[in-house]
């Protein structure tokens, strides 16, 4: 036998698989980096942390692609993966029917809703039907903006911010008599920087998913899929909740 021609094979073997290992995809992820504590950046290092962030690298990893994240205004989200300009976005991105139509979802990983935040005091608004007539903030392109425009009559109230920063900045200042948005970020927001300026009231409205979205067609989503699979399966993801949210709660 010509061990020469073994050794060749060999090292060519060897640095196929090298390659191989160099050469994983880099998909183009794009988040909105002001929706706390899913997505922020750390102002220190000027790297993008939160419960997001950390979701998709370790998907990324199990996966089998690399990520070169941007960022964007959420509104811009949908339509530059409608357009094919990125392969993935994650930014607490709600599961719904007409989104589905022109963007392929990963299974659910989140369960949220909306909710209301208001001044610390106010007794005029308790529940969604307090907010009739009242200038309410939300988010350019949320499914929170589409429910109040949708189930509020005199909706010329309702501002739309481009960021969350900007609406909660808004009602500190007496600008606006509530926030009704994503209760996981409403709720963040009342725990720290609003921390006994703000409260939030009322219930969860609209029960929501979110998932991760990709461009329609896209040849990772069963990926993906396993990837959140395995994480929840081996306590990865209990984990990662935890440290952001606190407890998980019985059943997730």
């Amino acid at each position: 036998m010509n061990n020469k021609w073994l050794k060749t094979v060999g090292a060519s073997l060897a640095l196929t698989v090298a390659a191989g290992t160099v050469s994983a995809e880099t998909l183009r992820v794009v988040t909105d980096p002001s929706f706390v504590p899913f997505e922020m950046m750390d102002q220190e290092t000027g790297e993008m942390i939160g419960f997001d962030m950390e979701i998709i690298r370790e998907v990324a990893d199990r996966a089998g692609f690399e990520i070169d994240l941007n960022t964007m205004d959420f509104n811009g989200i949908i339509p530059a993966l409608q357009t094919g300009n990125v392969d993935i976005a994650i930014a607490g991105i709600t599961i719904t029917a007409e989104r589905e139509e022109i963007v392929d979802f990963s299974d659910p990983y989140y369960d949220s809703g909306l909710r209301i935040l208001v001044r610390k005091g106010n007794e005029d608004v308790t529940e969604f039907s307090d907010l009739e007539g009242k200038k309410i903030g939300t988010k350019i392109g949320s499914t929170s903006y589409d429910y109040l425009t949708e189930n509020i009559e005199a909706d010329d109230g309702v501002t739309p911010y481009p960021g969350s920063s900007d609406m909660y900045m808004a009602l500190m200042s007496r600008a606006i008599d509530a926030v009704f948005y994503d209760a996981p970020n409403v709720g963040y927001f009342a725990r720290t920087k609003g921390e006994g300026k703000v409260q939030t009231v009322g219930p969860l409205y609209e029960g929501q998913q979110y998932g991760i979205a990709l461009k329609s067609g896209s040849e990772w989503v069963d990926d993906v899929n396993d990837a959140l699979a395995a994480m929840k399966e081996d306590g990865t993801y209990k984990t990662i909740y935890e440290k952001w949210f606190g407890p998980m709660p019985e059943g997730k």
